[in-house]
């Protein structure tokens, strides 16, 4: 499907009023082959979009919404996890809308069907023929998208066996609603470990591993071989994660393993020089850097986590599922200095 500017995509976004929400305003008013249709929010409704998200002044002069229709293309679901499945099954659209959920209700396939809909799992570097051709797509996690992009060449190779990965997050990453640990005086100068072992990402990981890798292993808890200690960092937003595993391979060999890999890629590089968060924040893109010790392996991996980690993807989702080029409206600049 090819469109041009009177016959572009219509969209919806249901809870358009945080972090993803904004993201995906801010995407989709600059994409060239979109037309904002609702935006969807119960607490705002009736209120101007850049009165919640101020950087739009000037840029839209949409209102948030309580109410929406069948009359589009494509349903953005920017809903608090769990939130997803319970609105849909609430609510009758269309089976000639597209939908992406960015929540994690659909990402695992014993989830993956509601009605007559079934989601396919949206990392285009794992997933873009099926995506192509879907009619539903659930957006992967941000840390679930960081560590797997640096983990798939190795299961694509069978080389996966035990890893041990570390992340660090922004403070975007928990959501716009006010915690204890997203305070500015708790935030600054300061990093916590949570959820250490058992983050909610750890099965859409194994599952797409598995997918490449069939003999990856497998426990109870369906954590499979990754051992994941994620932490809160002290800025604002980006992830940047190191996995650590056995390979015998050398280091020029993974290189060009991994190079391979992603060479049809829009938007994963694999990187010669120390990547760092700056490269990808206010972009689409994630960064890999490998390291060698021995038999010991270090993956690194950073991408910007509302960006290909939520909104930026979700976007690049859409394309595809459009017929149109995976990097329309994503062309975007790192803030770096």
């Amino acid at each position: 499907m090819s469109n041009t500017t009177s016959n572009k995509i219509r969209v919806g976004i249901i809870g358009g009023a945080g972090y993803t929400g904004g993201e995906l305003i801010r995407l989709l008013i600059n994409h060239r082959e979109t037309e904002l249709e609702f935006i969807h929010s119960k607490s705002n409704a009736g209120n101007a979009i850049s009165k919640v998200h101020q950087d739009l002044l000037g840029e839209t002069d949409l209102k948030f919404t309580d109410t929406f229709s069948n009359d589009i293309d494509v349903l953005f679901l920017c809903l608090g996890h769990g939130e997803s499945r319970k609105f849909l099954s609430e609510n009758d659209f269309s089976d000639n809308i597209k939908i992406i959920d960015l929540a994690n209700d659909f990402r695992l396939t014993e989830n993956s069907k509601l009605k007559t809909r079934n989601f396919i799992y949206g990392l285009p570097e794992l997933n873009k023929k099926q995506i192509q051709s879907a009619h539903s797509v659930a957006n992967p996690g941000c840390f679930a998208t960081t560590i797997q992009l640096g983990l798939l060449p190795l299961a694509y190779a069978g080389l996966l066996d035990e890893v041990y990965t570390t992340g660090i997050t922004g403070s975007t990453g928990a959501g716009q609603s006010l915690m204890a640990t997203s305070h500015f005086s708790w935030r600054a100068n300061n990093i916590q470990a949570y959820k250490t072992l058992t983050h909610q990402h750890l099965a859409e990981i194994v599952q797409s591993i598995k997918q490449l890798q069939k003999h990856f292993p497998n426990t109870p808890s369906g954590n499979g071989g990754i051992n994941f200690v994620p932490w809160r960092g002290d800025f604002t937003r980006g992830i940047f994660a190191s996995s650590t595993v056995h390979c015998e391979m050398t280091l020029d060999e993974l290189k060009t393993s991994y190079k391979d890999f992603y060479k049809d890629s829009a938007f994963t590089f694999v990187s010669d020089d120390a990547i760092f968060l700056k490269q990808v924040v206010n972009t689409n893109k994630c960064v890999i850097q490998l390291e060698k010790v021995g038999s010991k392996l270090v993956v690194h991996t950073a991408l910007d986590n509302l960006l290909k980690g939520a909104s930026g993807q979700a976007v690049q989702n859409m394309n595809l599922m459009f017929g149109l080029n995976e990097t329309t409206g994503l062309k975007l600049k790192a803030n770096y200095f």
